[in-house]
């Protein structure tokens, strides 16, 4: 059989809003990253999907990806597939994984034929896989872009706009305290976030105001009340001479944005806590192809 091989990867993100109140988000990219292999398999029909060392993860999402781009090329009755993915991002803890994934697997099924698609395409096919996979409750535009074109966006998730890109100063540590826990955007209940919903909208007019730090934190102090989530970590980092923190997605993992004097006294704090600590930065670069 002859077998088409691609391989790209997206980055994870970290939110300034998060999109589920208001259907109004914002995100930046962060340098950790998912990356997908697709190998297409001419005159197979099967599409089989496998997370590497995520037990238990369901591979749906990817596999839907793969099978929406052959759909959409009108080639989905000549090529079956195996997809694989590794990700440095941690799944369901807030960091976008499913996001990036769908930009990576989606990007490594073009590049397996050839072909360079318009960043809008590969969002679409990445958001209308992952409201079918049932990871998303607003398709998470906020996210998707972030991972996708590698910088900061405010978007309107509902219309599906990128209203405003922004860069956030890539010689600024990003620290991430992940709990042992992880929490599933599925199950929010839209009652849960519907207390909180015009002053996200007020977070989110600062975030297209460029007021991204501030937005980041009063964002993650509302949610992790709604949600029921442990304010504390944020605190402690902004105690501890953050520029920003809040807890990010859904959570429960938190995020801190720092100048490098601090990042020290930062991860010191928490180590106190179970769970672990991730430093890395903003990322430059997006979404791209890799070589075999």
């Amino acid at each position: 059989m002859a077998v088409l091989t691609g391989m790209a990867s997206a980055c994870g993100s970290a939110t300034v809003v998060n999109a589920i109140a208001a259907g109004k988000g914002a995100a930046f990219g962060v340098e950790l990253r998912v990356f997908a292999k697709v190998e297409l398999v001419k005159g197979s029909r099967e599409i089989v999907g496998r997370l590497i060392g995520e037990r238990g993860e369901s591979p749906k999402l990817i596999e839907i990806c793969v099978r929406r781009v052959l759909k959409h090329l009108d080639l989905e009755k000549v090529y079956g597939a195996r997809i694989e993915t590794r990700s440095e991002v941690p799944i369901a803890v807030g960091l976008s994984s499913s996001s990036a994934a769908a930009n990576a697997a989606v990007l490594a099924t073009f590049a397996a034929l050839g072909r360079r698609p318009r960043p809008e395409l590969v969002l679409n096919l990445g958001i209308d896989a992952a409201f079918e996979a049932g990871v998303t409750i607003t398709g998470a535009l906020d996210d998707a872009a972030a991972s996708l074109y590698g910088c900061g966006v405010v978007t309107n998730n509902l219309t599906r706009r990128v209203l405003k890109r922004f860069k956030v100063d890539p010689k600024l540590k990003v620290l991430i305290y992940v709990p042992p826990t992880k929490f599933y955007t599925s199950k929010v209940k839209r009652a849960q976030v519907k207390p909180i919903k015009e002053a996200v909208e007020v977070v989110h007019s600062m975030a297209l105001r460029r007021k991204i730090l501030e937005a980041l934190t009063l964002n993650g102090l509302l949610y992790s009340s709604a949600l029921g989530q442990d304010p504390m970590p944020a605190l402690e980092a902004l105690a501890n001479g953050a520029l920003a923190a809040g807890m990010t997605g859904t959570g429960p993992a938190t995020v801190a944005v720092a100048e490098p004097a601090v990042a020290d006294a930062i991860e010191r704090a928490w180590r106190t806590r179970l769970g672990r600590v991730i430093i890395t930065k903003p990322t430059v670069k997006g979404a791209r192809v890799e070589r075999p």
